[in-house]
């Protein structure tokens, strides 16, 4: 291992991913921002790294980032363990985020998406619910988006196909989108 190659490769993939996606980095904070203000609510989702991700930056918001304010309403899906576990046994693990923005997600809500690779299933198929539900997309995975990539109203995808590289882009990203949200709903 090489520290400084890696830390080399991880700033180029994020200059890159902000050079190619500052426009839809701009749009998805605004999304974000758009709902919140209008009473709405941040819904997310993603399978392993991605689900850490997504309770991270769930409870960024809940509780804070930088400063002391009002909770946000934001809420990672892969953290009720009862409901992940009875839909993917009694229904179909492809439907474990999906059956929870059809029962928590409304019209004017954002869902988050994550996936690495951009083709999980259930990311997926929670995607599409929330596009029925009249939700706002925002989709966070790596290079060219893959499967997901039609479902996203805002799509960051991070032009690398290196798993680590990818997350860490993502932590980036979620991070900065955290502070945004922060300082326009102050």
């Amino acid at each position: 291992m090489d520290a400084r190659k890696t830390l080399s490769e991880l700033s180029d993939v994020a200059a890159a991913f902000f050079a190619a996606r500052g426009a839809a980095f701009d749009a998805a904070l605004e999304a974000m921002v758009g709902s919140l203000k209008g009473g709405g609510k941040v819904l997310l989702f993603g399978n392993g790294g991605s689900a850490a991700e997504a309770q991270h930056f769930a409870a960024e918001l809940v509780n804070k980032f930088l400063r002391v304010r009002p909770a946000i309403a934001a809420l990672a899906l892969t953290t009720d363990t009862s409901c992940l576990t009875s839909i993917g046994n009694d229904v179909s693990y492809d439907l474990v985020f999906s059956r929870q923005v059809e029962a928590l997600g409304r019209p004017g809500d954002v869902a988050v998406g994550l996936t690495t690779s951009g083709d999980s299933p259930n990311v997926i198929e929670g995607l599409q619910a929330a596009r029925r539900k009249g939700l706002r997309t925002i989709v966070l995975t790596g290079e060219g988006g893959g499967k997901a990539k039609p479902q996203a109203d805002v799509l960051l995808d991070v032009p690398s196909r290196s798993t680590p590289r990818i997350q860490e882009v993502h932590l980036l990203v979620l991070h900065l989108l955290a502070e945004g949200v922060e300082e326009r709903l102050a």
